[in-house]
């Protein structure tokens, strides 16, 4: 049923450079596997490799609680100027991974350009830390999102019981699971669907909004930048929340082998997505101001909730409904990428071999898919999930931060490197300079979490010792590494 991936011989008989480091190279556009051996398909068109990005991007942060910016910049006017700036420097880290995606022609994302820029440990570390505790947490997080928005309308009157919600979020992990494992092909046609709910969705907000602005609802507008009392550590947190609410903008460079002429695909689907959520995140924080002020959205546990309510009357039943299919979106998008990743470290030595088959008639990288399930489900029923976020959010933009300074070094390192799309430089300069801000920050203003998010980061150091570097393991463990 499963299957080695197909490694592709150079068309001088021998193989590429980057085996003799005990790497398998990615089979490239126009490549054909050889007889017998199975690859995976190239099926991400351009508008899947949109849904992919925008259907990853917007999940409940946007409908439920956007107030992490206003609380930490004190105004209106500042928070919609961070929300346009944090569009804007997304775009640029979107842009640096066009860039990578496009001359380094392998899937696995963050992974695989650190690897490539700075080598095997910190690669190795980074896939550590998102196998074990980051994507499992994230997936939980969002998956709880969605069980609860979707029993919300059969709740109206009442609290919604925990086992109810879990119940149900466990429905949910499993079918995407299930979906993602079966066929490439459905999971990229549900996606999309999800994205155009999604995009429905925001419209739902904007459009009553923009009504409410020509009726001249503005006077939550007024005097926009006054009372701005955030601090000087304020301001930075608040890009911090809003860097949060559009990360996914990298998930499409998970799958770059799926994806159909990457050199053209990968950065129209990039910069199209990026434009789309931005200009749509901007517009509906501004519809909400329409109709809530700034202290009663502070107070909302569900800012899409509480608008519906003001404006829609019974239809606002509706915007739990579309709130739970954006976070089904994210969750589909975010198991569709990651679980690449764990194929890409696989089938570079660095993960359980079993990982890097793909099942031979479906086509999908099966092992991979699976094995967050039960991770999954473990967090799920006993993890402290949104602890666990908060130790490891500063690793997300830790990594992102030097796989953004790895396309500086590799423009040194190697210039003859063929890069059908190109940035200029101050754009990853001031993109990795950012992040790495922004993890220093989140050491100063939050040791603890942060302290304990980095040892926990740490122990991929001895794990990359213990399981790759050391030769002289006991067949018993060698069996179980699958080697």
């Amino acid at each position: 049923m499963l299957r080695k991936a197909s490694v592709p011989a150079a068309s001088n008989g021998k193989y590429p450079p980057e085996c003799s480091k005990g790497r398998s190279p990615s089979l490239e556009s126009g490549q054909l596997a050889p007889e017998g051996r199975v690859v995976l398909k190239q099926k991400v068109t351009l508008l899947r490799g949109i849904s992919i990005i925008i259907g990853t991007i917007i999940g409940a942060g946007i409908f439920i609680s956007p107030k992490g910016i206003l609380q930490n910049t004190g105004s209106v006017g500042m928070s919609l100027c961070v929300w346009a700036a944090c569009g804007l420097l997304s775009l640029f880290g979107a842009l640096c991974y066009a860039e990578l995606g496009t001359c380094i022609k392998k899937s696995g994302g963050h992974y695989t350009y650190i690897l490539e820029a700075f080598g095997p440990l910190p690669a190795f570390v980074r896939v550590w830390v998102e196998l074990l505790i980051i994507r499992p947490a994230a997936t939980a997080v969002i998956s709880l999102a969605f069980g609860r928005y979707i029993l919300e309308p059969f709740f109206m009157q009442c609290e919604i019981p925990e086992l109810a919600i879990k119940l149900i979020t466990a429905v949910g992990i499993s079918t995407v699971m299930v979906l993602n494992s079966t066929s490439v092909s459905w999971s990229a046609r549900i996606q999309i669907f999800l994205t155009f709910c999604k995009l429905v969705a925001i419209l739902i907000i904007i459009v009553p909004g923009v009504i409410q602005l020509i009726k001249g609802e503005t006077q939550n507008f007024k005097n926009a930048f006054a009372g701005n009392d955030a601090s000087v550590m304020g301001l930075p947190l608040a890009f911090y929340s809003g860097m949060y609410a559009y990360s996914g903008w990298f998930y499409l460079n998970f799958v770059t082998e799926e994806v159909e002429n990457p050199e053209k695909n990968i950065p129209l689907a990039i910069c199209i997505s990026m434009i789309i959520v931005t200009v749509g995140y901007v517009l509906t924080n501004v519809a909400y101001f329409t109709t809530i002020s700034a202290g009663e959205l502070l107070l909302s546990k569900a800012v899409a909730v509480t608008f519906a309510e003001r404006l829609m009357g019974n239809f606002s039943l509706a915007v739990p409904v579309f709130v739970a299919l954006s976070c089904f979106g994210s969750m589909n998008g975010g198991v569709f990428a990651v679980s690449r990743m764990f194929f890409v470290a696989s089938r570079e030595g660095h993960l359980p071999e079993i990982l890097s088959m793909i099942h031979v008639r479906k086509h999908t990288p099966l092992p991979a898919v699976i094995v967050l399930y039960p991770l999954t489900m473990i967090m799920l029923f006993n993890g402290d999930l949104y602890s666990l976020l908060n130790f490891l959010s500063f690793a997300r933009w830790l990594f992102i931060g030097l796989a953004v300074a790895g396309l500086i070094y590799l423009r040194y390192k190697r210039p003859d490197m063929p890069r059908p799309f190109k940035v200029p430089l101050f754009i990853p300069a001031l993109f990795s300079f950012t992040c790495l801000f922004m993890v220093a920050l989140s050491l100063y203003s939050d040791p603890v979490n942060t302290g304990i998010g980095f040892a926990i980061t740490l122990t991929g150091v001895p794990a990359y010792y213990l399981f790759i570097i050391w030769d002289k393991k006991p067949k018993w463990f060698r069996k179980l590494l699958g080697k």
